[in-house]
């Protein structure tokens, strides 16, 4: 029993204690900013066209489900209160967050994996560099940056892709539909919509790069920390998902 509970605590400890570094080296320097650049460049402006697509026909089908079940009760006018408020609030962090994770993630893995097989971590700590403060800190900083980023804008062409939908399916008019999304809103749930990506920002980055730095094994070492990145990676942003709204619901709770 001790011998099975070894590895994954083992794990767990080794994450947190690279997930520390990562933090700690935010305020010391060097702060590798061309890094920094490059990976928001490559993580931010590299996942707009995936986020476009799946928030557009996220926010079309949330529209028509919506739609079809307020107009059983001749409600179909309230769609964009309840597209603005699900996607604000849940799905436009979950979505996005998922997204990047299973295309940065990945990458992120990949990329250090295959650094760590050829021998070149090790290269850089022999010169006196620290690979941590190079190669992680820059990539958590990036998507910590970029996450709420994209979230925003899967938020918003979400709600583009339910107002066509509610225009051609149920005739609710443009004006009409803008009004219910803006007038749904409240300062708490853009708070909570921006809080949620930047805390599965450090999932995307962090587990990414952890199972990079621990690939052995080859190319075969490689492809499977790619895949335990991914897998790990969503399972949290669902976690995390559940904790922060938990969280928020509490706020609320003790503001009334």
């Amino acid at each position: 029993m001790l011998d099975t509970l070894k590895g994954p605590i083992q794990a767990v400890q080794e994450f947190y204690e690279l997930t520390g570094r990562a933090i700690r080296n935010v305020f010391r320097t060097p702060h590798y900013v061309d890094d920094i650049l490059l990976q928001m460049e490559s993580i931010g402006v590299g996942s707009v066209p995936i986020v476009l697509l799946t928030g557009f026909f996220s926010g079309a089908v949330m529209a028509m489900q919506m739609g079809r079940g307020l107009q059983d009760y001749g409600q179909t006018g309230r769609t964009g209160q309840f597209v603005s408020i699900i996607l604000v609030r849940e799905l436009g962090p979950v979505l996005a967050g998922v997204m990047v994770a299973g295309r940065n993630s990945s990458g992120i893995a990949s990329e250090l994996g295959s650094m760590k097989v050829t021998e070149q971590i090790d290269a850089m700590r022999a010169l006196g560099t620290d690979p941590i403060q190079k190669l992680v800190t820059p990539r958590m900083i990036a998507t910590a940056l970029m996450l709420p980023c994209l979230t925003i804008i899967d938020d918003f062409i979400g709600m583009i892709g339910g107002g066509i939908m509610a225009k051609v399916l149920f005739a609710v008019p443009s004006r009409q539909y803008w009004s219910t999304v803006w007038r749904a809103l409240v300062w708490s749930d853009v708070g909570q919509g921006l809080t949620k990506p930047f805390v599965f920002s450090f999932a995307v980055s962090l587990i990414g790069c952890y199972y990079g730095l621990r690939a052995t094994g080859g190319t075969q070492g490689v492809g499977r920390a790619t895949t335990q990145a991914v897998v790990w990676a969503s399972i949290a942003i669902f976690i995390l998902d559940l904790f922060v709204g938990k969280i928020f619901i509490a706020i609320s709770q003790i503001g009334q």
